[in-house]
């Protein structure tokens, strides 16, 4: 006989230990901005004889890694994004100036006889290294015919570095010197021209020693000059990588130094320990034992996302540390989901017991935790698909906690309590009550939608002030989505707003937005180039003493045009999905409201940021994609329960069903709410900067969402309502037994 609770048990400890198994002996990969390095993105441009399709950035990725491998990267990761975009990551690389100038050169070597002296202005004339133009033939050898280069250095040949360079074909060396070797001493022909990207790094004159025609034998040379060790270094690098076969265009920049990234870990894992508790004692306190299975299940949901995370090679950003310590909060809610239906449940059917009013629970409430985890996820896939960077990551980690929130609440949580349940009185399980929110509900039995239009035109003004702050204020639109460059500097003496920013002017930006807050500066500004920065430093560093580069981005006005239209393809999309889903799965007039309470929380987020005046980046992106997913969540549940007791209340008014389910789901949603809001508190108090926007960003979207659903989405529904003619759902018909006839025996 198949037995459903015990197999359950299996499958929950199987669940669990592959968790653990993968906690304890996997480390997690950390991005960019939690263990300090340099992110690159270049964009490949057609050349005169290659066109810049996936093929050719595919080879030029190959070029990169060889670069990077050749600089002693650990670890570097070099993936193509979209056709024609590649994505470098080097860890540890903190000079962006030597990052950019090795890894993304196009380095199309050659070596060229010389031809004479050329005259001055003549325009197909190439400069040696003392600036003396030359006339030079056709490239007798290019990049793909060296096979090795490395840097040397001999004392016994005295100080100083070189390049020395192997040739695949040493009869082409052999020749091209041999030919030069023929010219008088001092004539210029007698040189053999080394060209890198159209620069002359190098052209020595033939030694005395070698003979006309018979060359330099072993296909082996040195490129000597004034190098050190570095430039020694990256020239061997360049040349050994070869030749790109497409150009390539720096598009975005991002440096970030390592303590910064030890205080986001440090500040996120301070926020989880702190908000683990505070949900932990909270959900206690409200559903007693029954509540402390959920901690323990949250606990097995914190592993097991963590585990699946790791597993997928998932890297570990900010806003994913955000959202990871986020989805902590919203695990609970499948929780609390299910503890109110089966409060619910024994309060009707006492005598049926605990255990059958919790599996009722159980059973009742996947309607609404499936729809909410589906709207959900839609938010995570559009971020996945649509944004870029981190904000991408931040979509895996929240698709990942809804599905382990869902192993956690549907498995774990439920495996625990049919242990547990039933086995003790009600009064200890936390589920024999009705709970202090529902009683003085029930007992006070508000009608809100009889002022529906009141509230509607309270959520009315509200949205128009916001809107104002957008019409007055303005966006602070972040350099991720402008274009340009931004800096930010930790200073070991405190620096006032105004003398930063003179200092600024003074190297030469009296139009950069600059900001300040505590010991750090941070400068923003369309024209800014990696020695502008540098010049900016030394000025600062004349009113607030030490500064150090603590994280450094810059985005082509290309790629900033592309994240602002993705941003807002991406709220548009999820706007409209919300929509679909909930017009097929309801009705079109609660999908309609439900977006009308969308676009108010939306607009009320926005506007609170554009008051305050908080960058409007990629973070505060995935924020409001979060709300979003909130905001559609809570309505859902609501909605759902408005479908179900419209159904059985068949003759009562459609507002008594909408009033009904939203005081109904009222201590779900005070509950989920407070335990999201512990999270968002910790983060507000101990994480950094971004970490603070982004809370704040969800604490307001929280709270109008949750506002929303009840005086916004309701009293529309109802008013909706009028233009729907369909009419009620039916209750569902019961099932007829079949009647079996005969015996059953066969012949």
């Amino acid at each position: 006989m198949f037995r459903a609770p015990f197999w359950r048990a299996v499958a929950a400890c199987a669940v669990i230990a592959i968790s653990l198994v993968v906690t304890f002996n996997a480390a997690p990969r950390l991005g960019l901005d939690l263990r300090g390095g340099t992110q690159l993105v270049f964009e490949t441009k057609d050349s005169p004889t290659v066109k810049a399709d996936a093929a050719a950035t595919d080879r030029a990725i190959n070029v990169l890694r060889q670069r990077a491998d050749a600089l002693g990267v650990v670890d570097p990761t070099l993936v193509r994004s979209g056709e024609k975009r590649i994505i470098v990551e080097l860890p540890g690389v903190l000079d962006p100036r030597q990052a950019a100038e090795v890894i993304g050169r196009t380095a199309q070597l050659a070596f060229h006889p010389v031809l004479g002296a050329a005259e001055q202005g003549d325009g197909t004339a190439v400069r040696d290294e003392n600036g003396q133009p030359l006339k030079l033939g056709p490239a007798a050898i290019t990049g793909d015919g060296v096979s090795d280069a490395v840097e040397s250095s001999d004392p016994q040949r005295g100080p100083g570095w070189w390049v020395s360079l192997d040739f695949r074909d040493a009869a082409a060396w052999q020749k091209l010197t041999g030919e030069a070797a023929c010219h008088p001493q001092g004539d210029p022909q007698r040189r053999v021209a080394i060209v890198l990207d159209k620069e002359t790094i190098s052209s020595p004159p033939m030694d005395p020693s070698v003979p006309c025609g018979a060359g330099i034998p072993g296909g082996r040379a040195d490129i000597t000059g004034s190098f050190t060790h570095e430039e020694a270094r990256d020239l061997a690098v360049l040349i050994k990588g070869g030749a790109l076969p497409v150009p390539l265009d720096l598009v975005e920049q991002r440096t970030v130094g390592p303590t910064l990234g030890a205080a986001a870990i440090k500040a996120s894992a301070e926020a989880a320990v702190a908000g683990l508790i505070l949900t932990a004692v909270f959900i206690v306190a409200v559903y007693r034992l029954a509540g402390l299975l959920s901690v323990i299940a949250l606990l097995c949901y914190g592993a097991i996302s963590y585990a699946a995370l790791v597993a997928m090679g998932a890297t570990f950003t900010l806003p994913g540390l955000a959202g990871f310590v986020l989805a902590i909060g919203m695990a609970i809610d499948a929780n609390v989901l299910v503890f109110e239906r089966a409060r619910e449940e024994y309060q009707q059917s006492p005598r049926r017991g605990l255990r059958s009013a919790l599996d009722r629970g159980f059973r009742n409430a996947w309607s609404a935790i499936a729809d909410s985890n589906v709207t959900t996820l839609i938010a995570a896939g559009l971020l996945f698909w649509l944004a870029s960077g981190p904000v991408k990551g931040f979509g895996v980690t929240l698709a990942v906690g809804v599905l382990a929130s869902l192993v956690s609440a549907m498995l774990i949580t439920r495996v625990l309590a049919h242990a547990v349940i039933g086995r003790i009185g009600p009064r200890l399980s936390g589920l024999g009550s009705a709970g202090a929110v529902r009683t003085w509900l029930t007992r006070r039995n508000p009608q809100l939608m009889r002022a529906g239009k009141v509230w509607l035109a309270i959520a009315g003004t509200i949205a128009a002030v916001a809107a104002a702050g957008l019409a007055a204020r303005g966006l602070n639109v972040g350099v991720e989505f402008t274009g340009g460059r931004l800096v930010e500097f930790a200073t070991s003496r405190p620096i006032s707003a105004e003398a930063a920013g003179q200092a600024v002017s003074r190297a030469g930006f009296p139009a950069a937005v600059v900001q300040v807050n505590g010991d750090g500066v941070s400068v923003r500004a369309a024209n800014l180039g990696i020695e502008e920065a540098a010049r900016i430093e030394q000025a600062l560093e004349a009113q607030a003493g030490e500064v150090t580069k603590t994280r450094e981005e810059f985005i082509g006005p290309s790629l900033g045009e592309e994240l602002r239209r993705n941003a807002l393809i991406a709220l548009g999309v999820a706007v409209a999905m919300q929509l679909v889903y909930l017009a097929a799965r309801f009705r079109w007039t609660f999908g309609a409201a439900a977006v009308l309470a969308l676009v108010a929380d939306v607009i009320v987020v926005a506007g609170l940021f554009a008051w305050l005046g908080k960058p409007i980046d990629g973070v505060f992106l995935a924020a409001m994609l979060t709300v979003v997913g909130y905001s559609v969540n809570d309505k859902v549940v609501v909605f759902d329960r408005v479908r179900e007791l419209w159904t059985a209340r068949r003759g009562e008014p459609f507002a008594s069903a909408v009033n009904g389910a939203i005081l109904q789901t009222m201590p779900r949603t005070v509950n989920t709410g407070l335990g999201a809001l512990f999270i968002l508190v910790a983060l507000m108090f101990f994480g950094g900067d971004s970490l603070r926007d982004f809370a704040v960003a969800l604490v307001a979207g929280i709270v109008t969402g949750t506002l929303s659903s009840a005086f916004v989405a309701g009293p529309a529904a109802i008013l909706l309502g009028r233009f729907d003619r369909r009419p009620p759902p039916q209750p569902a018909a019961p099932r007829e037994r079949k009647v079996r006839t005969g015996s059953g025996a066969v012949l």
